[in-house]
């Protein structure tokens, strides 16, 4: 299993939105769910590449705490499921 926490969601949107895109988030850009919401795409086409069966799922709530610990409230934002054609 993968985890993977985007530490610079806020930084990205401000990229491609520019200024007023960088004003608008929190207030009706979810800069987190925009940037995961992308990933999720790039992985779904990488991992059908590869042969890559999988269940991604972007949730709003967890947390890395330091190195070792993950705080875990979740709601569930998106989940996509990757499947192969039959061969």
């Amino acid at each position: 299993m993968l985890i993977i926490e985007v530490t610079n969601a806020r930084d990205v949107v401000r990229q491609r939105l520019g200024r007023l895109g960088g004003r608008l988030i929190g207030k009706v850009v979810d800069a987190e769910a925009q940037v995961e919401k992308a990933l999720i795409q790039e992985l779904e086409s990488a991992f059908r590449e590869f042969g890559i069966e999988a269940r991604i799922v972007s949730v709003d709530g967890p947390q890395m705490l330091g190195r070792c610990t993950l705080e875990v409230p979740l709601q569930v934002r998106e989940e996509r499921r990757v499947r192969l054609p039959p061969a």
